[in-house]
C-alpha cells in the first residue's frame, strides 16, 4: 500500500542566470517527516528531479537560488582544503592502492597532479606520458564524494529543517554547478518524493506514485521500475532533451487519436535529391562552378543583335549539353541511394491490427502502433518495451550500429506490462503515453505511460532508457518483443544524429574556380583594352572609314558594345569543355575503382564501389583519417586463442619453429589444445588444468540458448564478447555450459553434468578490472573463482603456495606482443564459516542506500585475497586482415588518423597497440577530466609541456592523445577547442572513446573548420553517417552492422584494407591526371585564344575574328577534347607497385605539388609565350600571301594556317607530357590531328553547300598544296616545344624531385634494398613492445558495468518461453 499523498517539499525550475522568473524554490514550513527521501531506496546516486516550471511563489516562501549561489564561492574557496571534489589536503597511500582523501575514500589516484623539479628530458616525458600509471587508475577519475558523503560533511549541530536545508541546497548547488559547467547529470531524472511514511514501507523495486497535478505535466520517476542499462553513459538533460519541458503524447494501438497530431511517417530518405529538389539544387550546384556562370553570361549576349563576331548557338548549345550530361550522371548517382532507402523502406514489420499481426512496411509504420519484432531483426523505429519472451520482460540488444560497442545490452519492460505476452493481452492496454520531445541523446529519455483502465488498471509508470529501443539496434537472443512505436522517421533517435547529405565540392574544384576568376579578369583585361583601341583607333581613323557609316555621337554604347564584343570573341579563353571533361574522366576514374579486382572481397562477394565520382581527386591529398574501430579496424569476433596453465602455454594452432620440447627439464614452447585433453586425463597437471577450465566453463553472467545451427547446440548470450570468447573456448576441452536457473548452473565435464550452486557474484566495473564468482560445487566445497587484468590480479595472489607468477608474466608479454587481449585466472577455496561471516557482510553492503557500489567493492576485496594463480588466457580480438599493415603504411604516407569510439577506453587503446596505430615509443596523453575547467587545465598543461619540449633532444611527435567522450564535450567547447585541436594536431595518433554519433561528427567539422586539410571518414555502421557525411571524404565499409554506413558514404569497400590502394594508388593516380589534365585544358584554350588578341591588333580592333566560328568551337569539342580524356583516364606517373612501395609519394598530394596557382600560372605564361611565336612568326613565314596565278590567300587562309599550327603544337605539349603511352593515347594525340585533317577538305566542301559556313568555300586549294602551309605547320610547333623539352631536361636532370627517382627505379627494375631495414626495424619494435608491457598491460574485458547478477538471477533455461501468440 502506497504513503498517504503529502504536499511536494521540493520543486525546481531551472532557468537562465537572467531569467528572475525562474526560482529554486523550498518551502520554508517544512517538517522533518518530509525528509524521508534521504533513506529511500529510489535514490541510489547523486539525485535530484526536475518538474515543470512554477508559478511565482509568495513572499514568505524561501528562495534558495541566491543562497547557492552565494554559498557556491564559498565551495571552491574551502574544495581545496576539505577534500570535497578530488583534492584532499592529505593523501595516505595504503597497499592495496587507495587513497585516503580525509573524510572518503576515492578508488582513484588524484589525477595529473604531479610536480616537477625541473624540466630535463625526464620530466618533460613525465608531464606528457600518462600511459605509465596503471590504467586501473585512468579509468574512472575521482569525481568526489556522493551526495551522502557532503551531507555528512555538514554540521550535525543543526535542527532538522536547517539541515533539510543545507542538504537540499548542496544537491542544487551541484546540480547548478553542473548545468553551468556543461556537465551531465545522471541524477537529473530522479525524483526525490515527498512521502508522510518511513521509506522502510517500500521495498526495493516498489516505487512510490505522485499524482500528476496541473502545475505538473508530467512527473518522471524511473527509480528502480526497469532495470536501468548499466552501460548506458550517464548524459542525462532536463525533460523534453531541450530545457523546454514540452512533451507529446502517444496512444497506444490507437491511430485516429494520434492522426491530429500530425507525426512524421517512418520514411526515411538519406538521397541528395528528390522531385521538387532536383532541379534548384542542381542548378545551385552547377552555377557555383565559375565557369558554367561565365559561359550562361557569354550565351546571354550573343543573343544580342549586333554584338557578337560569332554564331549565337556557339556557346549556349554546348553549355546545354555540359549540364545535360552532368545531370545525367547526378540523377544516375542518386538513383542508387534511393533505391537503397527504398530496400530499407519496404522492410517488413509486425504490426498489431485487431488481435492478429499483420505484415506490413517500415514505411507504414506509424507512432503508436504496436509492433512484434523477431531475434536478429533491426528494429524499425524507436520503440517503448512492453513485453518479450525472456523473464521479468527483458531483451537483449546489438547497439554496434548506434554506438560501435559490440557487447550486447539489456533493456527491460515495466514489471506491469512484461506479463502481456499474448495479442489478446496487447488489445486489453488502453492508455497513453507521455514522452520527450525529439531529440538526438541516444542515452536518455523521459516518459511517462499512463493506463486508463483495460489489464492494468489506472495507473502511471515512469519510463526511462531501459525501456526504450531506438532504430538502428538488433534484437540478439531473444526470440521476439511487444513494443509500441514512439518516434518514427526522421524524428528517430538515429535519424537525428545523421545530417542531411551535403553538397560537396573538392579542393581541386575551388581551386579551378579561383583560377577561372583570374583568367575571367585577364580575359576582361584584354576586351576592355580592345574596346579602348577600338574607339582610339577609329576616332584617329574616322575620315578614312566613311564607308563604314560608323554612327556618331554614340560613343559610350559603342563602347560598352564593343567590350561586349570582345568578351564573345575571346571567351574560350576559358574551356568550355573543362567542366563536362572533368566530369567524364571523373566517371571513368571511379569506373576503374569500381572494376579493380584488387579491392573485390571473395568471402562476400563485395567489389569496391563509388557512388559519386565527383570527389575522385580528393582521394589522392586526404591528411587526416577519422576512422570507426568495431566492425572497421575490428571483425567483431573475439576467439580463444591461447592460455597460459601452471606456466605452460598451450595453442588452438601451433608453429612448427614452436611446439613444446623439453629442455633442461622444463617444458619450452606450446602445447596445441589436442595435447591438452590429453594432459587433461593423464597428466599430473590434470588438478589445475580442470580448475582452470571450470573457471572458465562457470565464473560469468552468460546464458546459455539452445540452437540446432550453433555448436554444441548452443549459443551463448553474453553482455560482454571476451566472456562469450571464454565460455565457447571452454566448450573446446568439454567444458559444456548449458544450462542456468536463477541459482545454480548446470555444466558438462567430459560429458558428465555437474551442477554449481551460484552463492554470489561479484561484478566487474572498470575501477575493480575484475570479476569474481562464490560457488559451492557439486561435492559441497566452497569456492572463489576470480578473472581480471593482470596488475589487479597478482597483487591478490598468495606467493606463498608456489604460483609461476614470473612465467606467466613472461607469457602474458608473449601474448601482447601478438596483439592478443590477457586475462590472469585465480581460485580461492573458502571455508564454511568464513562464507557465513563474509555472505552477511555482503548481504548488508548490498542493501545499504548509502554508497552501495563502494560498499560492495569493498567486501568483495574482503574475500578476494590470498588466491592460487591458476594462469592466463589470451583472445584475439580480431582484426580484419591487413590493418597494422595499412595503417603502418598510411602513416607513412603523411596520413594522420584519428579513431572515434563508442567503446571502452581500455578496448580502444588495445586494438590501437594492436593496429600500429600507436607504437610502442608513443606517449600516450590520456584526457579523463569531469569539468570544463579541468579539461581546459588539463590540455593547457600537456601543450605547455610540448613546447617547453620542442627546444629539447626529446621525439616529441611521437605522442598520441586519448580523449573520453565526456571530456570530449568540453573540448568542443568555443574555448577549449582551439586548445584540443592544437595538441590533437601536434600528435601522431588520435583515439577519442566512448562518443556519440554527433560527437564524431563535431570533431571531423572542427578539424575541417579550423585546417586547411582533406579529411576522410570511414565506418561502417549507422552511427559512422554522420561523421561521413561531415568529412571531405566519406568511405563506407559493408560489413557486419549493415549497410546505412556504405549507402551514405561516397565510396564504399569491403575491408578496410583496401583502403590503402584506394587511397595510394587510385587516389594518387585520380589527383595526378586530373590536374595535369585541368592544367592542359587551360593552356590549350589560352594558346589558341590569344591570338585573336594578336590579331585584333592587326585588324585596328574591329572584332574580326581570324578563325572561322564552328572551327573555334570544334576546337574544343572534336580536335583537342580527346588527348585530355586519354590524360585524365590512362596515365600514370608511376605504377600501382612503386605508389605501394613507396608510400611517401603521396605527400606530394597533400602538398598539392600537381596543381597549385604557381603551376597554374607557369601553364598560362607557357601558352602566351607559344601563342606569341605562333602568331608573329606564322605572320612574318605568311607576310607575302600572294601565289604564283597572282591570287593572294586571303584571311581564312591564313587562319588554317595558323589554326593548325596551335593544334599541332597543343598536340605536342600534350605528348610530351604524357608518361605511359596505351592504344588509347595513340589514338588521342596523333589521332586528334590525322582528324583535323580528315576533317577540313570535307568541311570546307560540305558547309557552303548548306550555307552552315561560307568562309571555307575553295580553300582546299590554298592550304594542302601551298608549300608553305607544311613549313609552317612543320616549323613553328617545334619551336615551341623545344623550349618545353629543354625546361623539363633541366627539371629531371638538376632539380630532381623524389618521383623522379623513383620513375628511373621503375624503369630500370632497380631492387629495393629496404627488406634488410625492415628486419632491423622488427627487431626495434619488438624490444620497445617488451619494454612498453613491462610499463602496462591491457586486459580483455568490456563487460557491462553492474546489473549482470540481476539478470542472471531471473533466468532458467529449463523452462520453455512464451511463443508471443
Amino acid at each position: 500500500m502506497g504513503p498517504p499523498k503529502q504536499d511536494h517539499f521540493y520543486m525546481s525550475a531551472y532557468g537562465g542566470d537572467d531569467e528572475a522568473e525562474e526560482h529554486l524554490v523550498l518551502s520554508a514550513h517544512t517538517d522533518s517527516t518530509q525528509h524521508s527521501y534521504l533513506n529511500s531506496p529510489i535514490v541510489e546516486d547523486d539525485s535530484v528531479s526536475v518538474h515543470q516550471s512554477q508559478p511565482r511563489r509568495p513572499a514568505h516562501q524561501l528562495s534558495v537560488r541566491r543562497a547557492v549561489e552565494r554559498e557556491e564561492q564559498e565551495r571552491r574557496d574551502a574544495a581545496r582544503a576539505s577534500g570535497l571534489y578530488g583534492e584532499p589536503l592529505q593523501e595516505y597511500e595504503y597497499d592495496d592502492g587507495h587513497y585516503d582523501q580525509g573524510s572518503f575514500t576515492s578508488l582513484s589516484k588524484p589525477y595529473g597532479r604531479r610536480e616537477h623539479a625541473d624540466d630535463d628530458e625526464y620530466g618533460i616525458m613525465e608531464k606528457l606520458d600518462d600511459s605509465h600509471r596503471d590504467r586501473e587508475y585512468v579509468s574512472q577519475p575521482s569525481r568526489g564524494p556522493s551526495m551522502y558523503q557532503r551531507m555528512r560533511l555538514m554540521d550535525d549541530g543543526d535542527d532538522e529543517n536547517d539541515t533539510a536545508l543545507k542538504r537540499a541546497s548542496t544537491l542544487l548547488k551541484r546540480q547548478l554547478s553542473k548545468r553551468r559547467s556543461g556537465a551531465p547529470d545522471g541524477a537529473l531524472r530522479r525524483s526525490l518524493l515527498a512521502n508522510g511514511g518511513s521509506s522502510e514501507s517500500y521495498g526495493e523495486g516498489n516505487i512510490p506514485m505522485q499524482e500528476l497535478t496541473s502545475d505538473h505535466h508530467l512527473n518522471s520517476i524511473p527509480g528502480d521500475a526497469g532495470m536501468m542499462d548499466p552501460d548506458t553513459p550517464d548524459t542525462t538533460v532536463p525533460f523534453g532533451a531541450d530545457g523546454s519541458g514540452s512533451f507529446r503524447t502517444v496512444h497506444i494501438g490507437n491511430r485516429e487519436s494520434n492522426a491530429r497530431y500530425k507525426y512524421k511517417h517512418n520514411k526515411v530518405s538519406t538521397a541528395k535529391y528528390n522531385f521538387l529538389t532536383f532541379l534548384p539544387k542542381f542548378l545551385f550546384e552547377q552555377f557555383s562552378k565559375y565557369a558554367n556562370v561565365f559561359f550562361l553570361f557569354t550565351g546571354c549576349i550573343q543573343q544580342i543583335d549586333g554584338v557578337t563576331p560569332t554564331s549565337r548557338w556557339t556557346t549556349i548549345v554546348p553549355l546545354g549539353v555540359v549540364l545535360a550530361a552532368t545531370a545525367v550522371k547526378e540523377l544516375a548517382e542518386d538513383l542508387k541511394r534511393h533505391k537503397s532507402d527504398k530496400e530499407m523502406n519496404k522492410s517488413s514489420a509486425r504490426v498489431l491490427v485487431g488481435t492478429m499481426f499483420e505484415e506490413r512496411s517500415w514505411r507504414d509504420l506509424v507512432v503508436g502502433d504496436i509492433v512484434r519484432v523477431e531475434n536478429r531483426e533491426a528494429i524499425p523505429a524507436d520503440l517503448v518495451l512492453l513485453s518479450s519472451s525472456e523473464p521479468e520482460g527483458m531483451c537483449y540488444i546489438e547497439t554496434s550500429n548506434l554506438d560501435g560497442e559490440t557487447n550486447l545490452k539489456v533493456k527491460q519492460a515495466l514489471p506491469e506490462t512484461a506479463g502481456l505476452l499474448r495479442p489478446a493481452d496487447l488489445t486489453s492496454l488502453h492508455g497513453h503515453l507521455k514522452t520527450e520531445m525529439p531529440n538526438d541523446s541516444l542515452y536518455t529519455f523521459e516518459g511517462t505511460m499512463v493506463s486508463e483502465g483495460g489489464k492494468l488498471g489506472f495507473k502511471e509508470m515512469p519510463l526511462g532508457p531501459t525501456q526504450v529501443l531506438l532504430r538502428g539496434a538488433i534484437l540478439r537472443n531473444t526470440d521476439w518483443i511487444y513494443a509500441v512505436v514512439i518516434f518514427t522517421g526522421h524524428e528517430t533517435k538515429l535519424m537525428r544524429n545523421a545530417t542531411a547529405a551535403p553538397i560537396k565540392r573538392t579542393n581541386v574544384e575551388k581551386t579551378t574556380n579561383r583560377q577561372i576568376i583570374f583568367l575571367f579578369i585577364i580575359l576582361l583585361t584584354l576586351a576592355v583594352l580592345s574596346a579602348v583601341g577600338s574607339q582610339v583607333l577609329t576616332s584617329r581613323s574616322r575620315d578614312q572609314l566613311a564607308y563604314l557609316m560608323l554612327p556618331q555621337g554614340e560613343g559610350a554604347k559603342t563602347f560598352v558594345k564593343n567590350i561586349l564584343t570582345f568578351i564573345i570573341l575571346y571567351n574560350n579563353l576559358i574551356p568550355i569543355s573543362l567542366i563536362v571533361t572533368m566530369e567524364v574522366v571523373k566517371f571513368q576514374q571511379a569506373q576503374l575503382i569500381n572494376a579493380d579486382m584488387d579491392m573485390y572481397d571473395e568471402t562476400s562477394d563485395t567489389p569496391a564501389l563509388a557512388r559519386t565520382s565527383s570527389l575522385v581527386e580528393e582521394l589522392g591529398q586526404v591528411e587526416y583519417i577519422f576512422s570507426d574501430k568495431t566492425g572497421t579496424l575490428t571483425c567483431n569476433i573475439m576467439e580463444f586463442r591461447q592460455c597460459s596453465i601452471g606456466g605452460i602455454m598451450y595453442s588452438d594452432i601451433v608453429e612448427a619453429g614452436k611446439r613444446a620440447r623439453i629442455v633442461n627439464g622444463a617444458v619450452v614452447g606450446q602445447y596445441d589444445f589436442t595435447q591438452l585433453r590429453e594432459h587433461m586425463r593423464d597428466s599430473e597437471r590434470k588438478s589445475q588444468l580442470h580448475e582452470f577450465f571450470q573457471l572458465l566453463a562457470t565464473c560469468h553472467t552468460v546464458i546459455p540458448e539452445q540452437h540446432a545451427d550453433a555448436p554444441n547446440g548452443i549459443e551463448y548470450q553474453a553482455s560482454s564478447p571476451d566472456e562469450g570468447a571464454l565460455v565457447k573456448g571452454a566448450t573446446l576441452i568439454d567444458y559444456i555450459f548449458h544450462t542456468r536457473r536463477p541459482r545454480s548452473i548446470t555444466v558438462s565435464i567430459m560429458g558428465v553434468d555437474q551442477e554449481f550452486e551460484v552463492l554470489n557474484i561479484n561484478e566487474f566495473n572498470s575501477t575493480r578490472k575484475r570479476m569474481s564468482a562464490v560457488l559451492r560445487c557439486p561435492d559441497g566445497s566452497i569456492k572463489l573463482y576470480c578473472k581480471g587484468a593482470d596488475t589487479v590480479i597478482l597483487e591478490r595472489i598468495d606467493e606463498s603456495r608456489g604460483a609461476p607468477v614470473a612465467t606467466t608474466l613472461r607469457h602474458l608479454e608473449e601474448y601482447a606482443t601478438e596483439g592478443l587481449r590477457t586475462l590472469c585466472i585465480a581460485m580461492r577455496d573458502i571455508s564454511a564459516e568464513e562464507y557465513r561471516t563474509w555472505s552477511a557482510m555482503h548481504a548488508k553492503a548490498s542493501t545499504t542506500l548509502t554508497n552501495r557500489q563502494q560498499e560492495l567493492d569493498r567486501v568483495a576485496e574482503i574475500i578476494e585475497r590470498d588466491m592460487v594463480l591458476l594462469g592466463a588466457t589470451a583472445i584475439e580480438d580480431k582484426l580484419q586482415d591487413g590493418v597494422p599493415q595499412t595503417i603502418y603504411t598510411l602513416a607513412q604516407a603523411g596520413i594522420k588518423i584519428w579513431v572515434l569510439t563508442g567503446d571502452r577506453q581500455e578496448t580502444a587503446i588495445n586494438i590501437g597497440y594492436s593496429c600500429k596505430l600507436i607504437q610502442e615509443d608513443f606517449s600516450l596523453i590520456i584526457c579523463n577530466e569531469s569539468t570544463h575547467w579541468e579539461t581546459k587545465e588539463f590540455l593547457q598543461k600537456k601543450l605547455d609541456a610540448i613546447r617547453e619540449g620542442r627546444g629539447s633532444n626529446i621525439d616529441l611527435e611521437s605522442l598520441a592523445l586519448i580523449i573520453d567522450g565526456r571530456s570530449l564535450d568540453f573540448a568542443l567547447e568555443k574555448d577549449v577547442e582551439m586548445l584540443f585541436l592544437e595538441l590533437a594536431t601536434l600528435c601522431r595518433a588520435v583515439i577519442c572513446c566512448r562518443v556519440s554519433p554527433l560527437q564524431k561528427a563535431l570533431v571531423v567539422k572542427l578539424v575541417k573548420r579550423r585546417r586547411k586539410a582533406i579529411l576522410l571518414a570511414i565506418g561502417d555502421g549507422a552511427n559512422d553517417v554522420s561523421m561521413i557525411q561531415a568529412a571531405h571524404v566519406g568511405v563506407g565499409i559493408s560489413g557486419q552492422e549493415g549497410l546505412q554506413a556504405a549507402r551514405s558514404a561516397d565510396f564504399a569497400i569491403a575491408q578496410f584494407r583496401y583502403l590503402r590502394k584506394l587511397l595510394l594508388v587510385h587516389g594518387a593516380w585520380s589527383y595526378h591526371r586530373l590536374s595535369k589534365m585541368i592544367l592542359f585544358s587551360f593552356y590549350k584554350n589560352i594558346a589558341l585564344y590569344i591570338t585573336q588578341f594578336w590579331f585584333a591588333i592587326f585588324n585596328m580592333f574591329s572584332g574580326q575574328t581570324i578563325y572561322e566560328s564552328w572551327s573555334i568551337t570544334f576546337y574544343t569539342v572534336f580536335f583537342t577534347v580527346m588527348p585530355p580524356f586519354a590524360i585524365g583516364v590512362f596515365d600514370q606517373f608511376l605504377n600501382a607497385r612503386s605508389l605501394d612501395r613507396y608510400p611517401e609519394m603521396y605527400k606530394m598530394g597533400q602538398t598539392g605539388v600537381f596543381f597549385n596557382v604557381r603551376s597554374f600560372w607557369g601553364w598560362a605564361i607557357n601558352a602566351f609565350y607559344h601563342s606569341l611565336i605562333l602568331f608573329f612568326l606564322g605572320t612574318a613565314m605568311l607576310y607575302d600571301d600572294s601565289e604564283r596565278d597572282g591570287l593572294v590567300d586571303g584571311q581564312w587562309v591564313y587562319g588554317v594556317i595558323i589554326y593548325t599550327a596551335v593544334l599541332t603544337t597543343v598536340l605536342l605539349k600534350a605528348a610530351l607530357i604524357t608518361n605511359m603511352w596505351t592504344k588509347w593515347t595513340v589514338l588521342a594525340i596523333p589521332g586528334s590531328l590525322v582528324l583535323w585533317f580528315v576533317f577540313l577538305p570535307i568541311y570546307s566542301l560540305v558547309a557552303p553547300k548548306f550555307r552552315t559556313s561560307t568562309e571555307y568555300e575553295g580553300i582546299l586549294g590554298h592550304t594542302y598544296t601551298n608549300p608553305r602551309f607544311w613549313l609552317t605547320v612543320a616549323l613553328l610547333p617545334v619551336l615551341c616545344i623545344m623550349r618545353d623539352y629543354g625546361y623539363k631536361f633541366l627539371k629531371r636532370m638538376y632539380f630532381t624531385k623524389p618521383y623522379h627517382i623513383v620513375q628511373e627505379i621503375q624503369k630500370f627494375n632497380i631492387p629495393d634494398y629496404r627488406p634488410r631495414m625492415e628486419r632491423f626495424k622488427k627487431a626495434v619494435h619488438k624490444a620497445r613492445l617488451l619494454q612498453r608491457l613491462r610499463r602496462t598491460r591491457g586486459f580483455a574485458f568490456s563487460q557491462t558495468e553492474g546489473g549482470q547478477e540481476k539478470v542472471i538471477r531471473a533466468y532458467d533455461t529449463t523452462l520453455q518461453k512464451p511463443s508471443g501468440f
